[in-house]
């Protein structure tokens, strides 16, 4: 067995910028040199690998190990979502009938910016609540731009929409984990982040359009902005602390689409915002719009209701594939788990970052039956022989999806590699022990260190796996509320699933811009570490200030 070393060079400053290297190496190859996404993570899982070998003192035999357990679990679940999401968007496009639902979308608001709300951020909600990993960002990212969005737009805002909902995510899931890690009450803590949260459910629609068109065209809308947003923070409020985490995003994304959706049929702005590039061009009124709207598009109730069948179908596997109880059943047909080879049980954690030195286990989740992307493809084939496809035309279209999607496949792989690497040699413990050491400022840098685990790992359930116990260890050391730092973990880390390389690459392929990974980056990466810092300002308020304290979980 090897046992993690925190500080390997016997100076945590050093011993943090080495840590810091694979990061900066692919960062720096997305945003600065332009390298394609998959070179770019394949240079980054390389420096990893040099890091823990070399700098570490890890195995290399378990170095690797880890390694091929991250790429796996890149391809399955992550990769396995993103090929079949894309393939049922393959398939209605093919058929028309992603046009006619684009236009029955119109027929809603012919005004881009609430297109943008209504998809990106209530319709997203839902399936980070259904499904999560990767699922709301494929789905919105290739409904905007059939809508006409802009690659960049149609990507950069679906990232920024999709941040209040990912602590609630997959039914509960990040909260679920945070409990069993940090021993805490789910309960607690769903509540807990059930009163952070709320507020940037409120800011982050606003935020959205902000970035989309700026402050005018914000203000512009700010009636529709506000009820899509307060439909959504309070059934979040109400949900997490009263029922619990498991459909508190479900809950609130269902409520907010019918508010929004209503709202619509009796307001529109006095100015109709028609680009897709965040410019306003003149415009039209209202009346001239809808009218124009309705001169173009003429389908009956039941050619829009076929050309949503496949999105509802979609909808309803997606949380029936979320159910607990229908995953059992399925797992129950195969034998999903088993020990990965060189690995389990081999690297053992340390303290402060575990309590005692506490075995790793590494287990690789087999689990293709039960897999939210398994659901989706199920969802895509009944979807397929509605459309009237054949058999052999759908292994023509999921060929031709499969193709498009190699690159993606091996970037999500290598990015998955690499943030496996660093979690087993103990690199992200490095980082996180140095945000440890803030004092009295730790409940504003506890939070950003939620943010950075989401942002190197792509996932707000990995994230405070990582870090939930080092978060309530500190928290207890400085005289803090454990409940209150391990749920700011998770609502920190939210803001970090913008800019993580996983989602930015599900997003490039959902909207065919694939090899502009970096432009991307560049473009979302002050609203991340802005949102961040404003969920750690919350936090602090909430650690020391009245009456902010008296929101704090008992």
């Amino acid at each position: 067995m090897w046992s993690q070393v925190y500080d390997p060079l016997n100076n945590a400053v050093l011993s943090t910028l080495m840590a810091g290297i694979p990061v900066v190496v692919m960062l720096a190859a997305l945003a600065f040199f332009h390298i394609k996404a998959h070179i770019a993570a394949l240079l980054g899982l390389l420096s990893a690998l040099a890091v823990a070998i070399i700098g570490y003192s890890m195995p290399a035999s378990t170095a690797v190990a880890s390694a091929l357990l991250g790429a796996a679990n890149g391809l399955l679940p992550i990769g396995w979502i993103i090929l079949n999401v894309i393939f049922l968007y393959q398939l209605t496009e093919r058929k028309g009938y992603f046009k006619v639902m684009q236009d029955s979308i119109t027929g809603i608001t012919v005004d881009r910016r609430l297109q943008l709300l209504l998809v990106a951020f209530s319709y997203g909600a839902f399936f980070e609540g259904a499904g999560g990993f990767g699922t709301p960002v494929a789905v919105t990212g290739a409904m905007l731009i059939g809508l006409g969005f802009a690659p960049l737009a149609a990507s950069g805002l679906s990232l920024i929409a999709n941040t209040a909902p990912v602590a609630y995510g997959a039914l509960g899931t990040p909260i679920i984990a945070l409990a069993g890690v940090t021993g805490l009450d789910v309960m607690s803590l769903s509540s807990m982040v059930g009163r952070q949260l709320p507020f940037f459910s409120i800011l982050v629609p606003f935020w959205l359009i902000w970035a989309f068109c700026g402050f005018r065209g914000m203000a512009n809308i700010w009636p529709a902005i506000l009820v899509a947003g307060v439909a959504f923070a309070i059934p979040q409020f109400l949900i997490s602390n009263f029922h619990g985490p498991w459909l508190v995003d479900v809950g609130a994304a269902m409520i907010s689409m019918a508010c929004l959706t209503l709202f619509l049929k009796m307001w529109q702005p006095a100015q109709v915002w028609t680009s897709t590039e965040g410019k306003f061009k003149g415009g039209q009124t209202a009346a001239a719009a809808a009218g124009a709207g309705s001169t173009v598009h003429q389908y009956s109730r039941g050619e829009v209701m076929r050309a949503w069948l496949p999105w509802l179908i979609l909808s309803i596997l997606v949380v029936m594939w979320g159910i607990p109880e229908w995953k059992k059943f399925l797992d129950a047909l195969s034998m999903p788990k088993f020990e990965w080879p060189e690995l389990h049980r081999l690297v053992q954690k340390m303290p402060p970052v575990a309590p005692k030195p506490t075995p790793e286990a590494a287990v690789y989740n087999l689990n293709w039956l039960s897999a939210t992307g398994s659901g989706i493809l199920v969802a895509a084939v009944i979807s397929a022989l509605i459309m009237g496809y054949r058999i052999r035309e759908m292994f023509a279209v999921y060929w031709d999806t499969l193709k498009l999607l190699r690159f993606s496949l091996m970037t999500i792989a290598a990015m998955l590699a690499l943030g496996y690497t660093t979690r087993y040699a103990g690199i992200d413990s490095t980082l996180g022990l140095a945000f440890a050491q803030t004092g009295a400022f730790y409940p504003f840098f506890g939070t950003l260190l939620g943010w950075l685990g989401v942002a190197l790992t792509g996932s707000d359930t990995a994230s405070n796996v990582l870090f939930g116990g080092l978060q309530r260890t500190s928290a207890e050391q400085i005289g803090l509320s454990p409940t209150l730092m391990a749920a700011a973990n998770s609502s920190g880390g939210v803001m970090g699933k913008m800019i993580d390389a996983q989602s930015i690459v599900v997003a490039s392929t959902a909207t065919k811009w694939y090899g502009h990974e970096g432009d991307i980056l560049r473009y979302v990466f002050f609203h991340s570490i802005a949102l961040a810092c404003l969920v750690g300002i919350l936090v602090t308020l909430q650690a020391y200030v009245a009456p902010f304290t008296s929101m704090v979980v008992k």
